[in-house]
């Protein structure tokens, strides 16, 4: 749902970076409420590894759910070649992440903090201690959008591993070669982001 209707709107729609950056925050939140009473709601391995450092989450409950979250970015990005194949464009412009116009150095400090701040929202508003879970899907609909919106002209606006590895496979490129910092960046702020939630009281 969210590579899919994220990338959608990216590379069938031709959306504005408003457009981009709600499509992928609405695909969150509508998966969070649909989904979350299932699973927890990750839907991106940096998400599951905060839950798995602040003991949320069980070790091998974090393996399979990163499998899946990789799973489900490739499938919908191989779909998401088809339709644009089919419109006649382009098939190595599929929503891929990169960042074509600053340093590798700024971009692996752009997508550790949009994603630090992305976790330290989502950890305290799914917090049993002070976190409103009537309203957390929606929270974090939101924070994804704007932080999209802030990052995409800098580095597309990843946030998630997965998401990036499903376009950055079938794309190839410089997608593709940079796909490690698009795993690296993420984590890394995915872990500050742990321990500063727990400083925060984010954990019993």
């Amino acid at each position: 749902m969210l590579v899919f209707l994220g990338t959608g709107a990216v590379t069938v729609a031709a959306g504005s970076t408003l457009t981009i950056g709600l499509a992928f925050g609405l695909a969150i939140t509508v998966s969070a409420y649909a989904f979350g009473g299932i699973s927890g709601g990750h839907f991106n391995p940096a998400v599951t590894t905060a839950m798995l450092i602040n003991r949320r989450i069980s070790g091998r409950d974090a393996i399979w759910y990163i499998v899946a979250q990789v799973l489900g970015a490739t499938a919908a990005s191989a779909i998401m070649k088809l339709f644009v194949g089919g419109l006649g464009l382009a098939t190595n412009q599929l929503g891929q992440t990169d960042f074509p116009k600053i340093s590798t150095g700024l971009a692996f400090l752009v997508e550790a903090l949009v994603t630090f701040l992305f976790l330290l929202v989502i950890l305290n508003v799914t917090s049993d201690r002070h976190g409103n879970g009537d309203f957390a899907g929606l929270t974090i609909g939101v924070t994804l959008a704007f932080l999209i919106i802030v990052a995409l002209n800098l580095t597309g606006g990843s946030l998630n591993p997965a998401r990036s590895f499903g376009p950055a496979v079938f794309a190839g490129g410089s997608a593709l070669s940079h796909l490690w910092l698009y795993i690296v960046a993420p984590e890394v702020g995915a872990i500050l982001a742990a321990f500063v939630g727990r400083m925060m009281g984010s954990e019993d």
